[in-house]
């Protein structure tokens, strides 16, 4: 794999560890302040929050890949993390899988949010250098 190949590839992979790694401190911090059930709900508002911020970043300064490869990438790499550091390593269980709130629905969200960024930010207008504005 060339160089500019594979800084590309890190560069969204840094992206979504950022994304993963919010999400997580989400749950983190909301478990240890309330209950199971709040954390859940909130980190389901917080995942498409965060992914929106991320994707928006990523797009606008660097936008290597289409807004669909994109949302692939995130929340491949999302699933990836949660299956083996969350469910193996940490909680040795894979019982977060079961339940809609919890994960499948952030992943959706995660997924959506993404992708719809990325068509947004291609969608707009390119500023025009030099322009004066009034």
């Amino acid at each position: 794999m060339d160089t500019t190949r594979s800084r590309r590839l890190g560069t969204i992979l840094i992206h979504a560890f950022v994304g993963w790694a919010l999400c997580a401190a989400t749950m983190g911090i909301g478990m240890a302040v309330t209950t199971i059930d709040n954390a859940v709900i909130i980190h389901a508002v917080a995942a498409p929050i965060i992914f929106t911020v991320i994707s928006l970043i990523y797009f606008t300064k660097f936008h290597y890949t289409t807004p669909l490869q994109t949302a692939l990438v995130f929340v491949a790499f999302v699933i990836a993390m949660d299956f083996f550091v969350v469910a193996l390593l940490i909680l040795q269980s894979l019982d977060m899988f079961a339940g809609l709130l919890g994960t499948w629905i952030p992943f959706a969200l995660i997924f959506t949010s993404t992708y719809l960024t990325g068509v947004y930010v291609a969608k707009r207008p390119e500023p025009h250098l030099g322009a004066t504005v009034r």
